[in-house]
């Protein structure tokens, strides 16, 4: 038994019983209850959108309300109606093809809910990566237990009072704590676990799921490349990577963590993202559209990644002068001629600092990036349809967005998610439905059949049978 991972309190125990005895009592929650929460909670982001704002831009010491807005309500709010237009169509059962022998019997895919699921989610975006799983699990029925995080507070208190008016506590509940807390919540019994955060802590959710084979969805991180073909314009790209890497000041698991160009516009493309963020951002101190970093430990860590960059030879081009103590604000950060072994090529950054790697060639940016453990994302500029082809083809993400940053995460029909080291799973739309769902399989034996043509005694009829099929 793993020593970090203590037995469940009372508190964690008495909300999980008290969901596992409803659904033991009550089952799964009717199509109707499913469609009246769904539209609740958009009503309740919306009617309580500033109020939200407010406590995750307390808890982050600054974030743009507007960023907010944008990253956390419009999401949760789309994703809500979303299910609730399309919830009838996901849970019908979907008719499937018998093979000959078997006719004329019937299959079908009947979607039922897993039962009880748990949500560990992070603080870099709150409400989203708390509410969005939750669409899902509720979309698909089930009784869901959450964990929000703890460097969070406001927001996860807020979150839990919001919700605890929205759904009884047999229906969804919010248990707030620390890293302990976390911990005893990943070893519950839970039909299926949901978990978004690190690699690192990732591994540890699913060490203490595995105990209890407990199914689990993982939503991580890793080194996010951006690509920029020879042939797309560099201002163009360096302005777009600017958007996704500095929004929220790159706390934000898909943002481009590093970005490959061609070695003979190395030095043009850090003029042209430097250029790029100043004209987003004129000042970074009390820039209300700029967001403060997390907590004081993460901006230490971030400025280590600096000086190890700097220890290590690397150029290390800051946007602002202060790059020391003092308030919570990071300015971005370029960062060119680096090893290998540096910090900022080998650990996920989650800030405003850019790695620039040379190429090449395309091929050498394939090789580079499939060296490495698979990324949550990959971004790619370039109009030439080959090379984009080329690109999909050749290179392993959980998804991709072509000549542009985030966007593909925000499409409530495609699937988000990460492979290997980013995460395995998938949700959004359909695919968060098919996640909290059991696909059972049902088979029809029609009235008339001809199973009796297989049964005992064997003998000439069956071998007979047997030649013809296998023919």
């Amino acid at each position: 038994m793993n020593a970090l991972f203590s037995e469940p309190d009372e508190h964690l125990t008495t909300a999980f019983d008290a969901l596992r005895s409803a659904l033991a009592a009550h089952g799964p929650l009717p199509a109707e209850r499913r469609a009246e929460a769904l539209e609740d909670l958009a009503r309740m982001v919306i009617r309580h959108g500033t109020d939200l704002a407010e406590a995750i831009s307390r808890d982050f010491g600054h974030r743009s309300a507007d960023e907010t807005r944008l990253a956390e309500l419009f999401p949760v709010v789309t994703a809500a109606r979303h299910a609730r237009r399309h919830l009838r169509a996901w849970m019908r059962p979907e008719r499937r093809p018998i093979g000959m022998m078997f006719r004329p019997g019937r299959g079908r895919v009947h979607y039922q809910a897993l039962g009880l699921v748990g949500i560990i989610s992070p603080w870099n975006y709150p409400v989203q990566l708390t509410l969005l799983p939750l669409v899902g699990a509720i979309a698909a029925g089930n009784r869901v237990m959450i964990k929000p995080s703890e460097l969070t507070p406001e927001t996860s208190s807020l979150l839990a009072s919001l919700l605890g008016e929205l759904f009884r506590p047999d229906e969804v509940a919010v248990v707030q704590g620390g890293p302990e807390v976390a911990r005893a919540f990943s070893r519950l019994k839970f039909d299926h676990l949901f978990f978004t955060g690190s690699t690192a802590v990732g591994r540890e959710v699913m060490k203490a799921a595995a105990e209890r084979l407990v199914p689990v969805t993982l939503e991580l991180g890793g080194k996010t490349p951006a690509i920029v073909g020879p042939d797309y314009p560099l201002a163009k790209a360096a302005e777009r990577i600017a958007v996704g890497k500095l929004f929220n000041a790159g706390q934000t698991c898909i943002a481009p963590d590093f970005v490959l160009v061609h070695a003979s516009q190395e030095a043009a493309f850090a003029d042209a993202f430097a250029a790029a963020a100043l004209r987003l951002y004129p000042t970074f101190e009390g820039n209300p559209d700029y967001s403060a970093i997390i907590s004081e430990r993460h901006r230490e860590r971030l400025l280590g990644i600096v000086e190890d960059a700097r220890r290590l030879g690397g150029r290390v081009r800051s946007l602002d002068a202060e790059t020391g103590p003092g308030g919570r604000t990071l300015a971005p950060v370029i960062l060119t001629g680096l090893p290998d072994e540096a910090a900022a090529l080998r650990d996920e950054i989650f800030g405003p600092i850019l790695p620039i790697v040379p190429y090449r060639s395309l091929e050498d940016a394939y090789a580079y990036i499939n060296a490495r453990p698979g990324p949550l994302a990959l971004y790619l500029f370039s109009d030439d349809r080959q090379t984009v082809a080329q690109t999909l083809e050749r290179t392993v993400s959980g998804g991709v967005t072509v000549n542009d940053t985030l966007l593909h995460c925000v499409q409530e029909e495609l699937p988000f998610g990460g492979v290997g080291d980013s995460g395995m799973g998938a949700y959004h739309g359909e695919a968060g439905f098919r996640t909290f769902s059991h696909a059972k399989a049902v088979f029809h034996q029609s009235r008339f059949n001809g199973s009796a043509l297989t049964r005992p005694p064997y003998g000439r009829r069956v071998e007979r049978l047997l030649k013809w099929v296998l023919r």
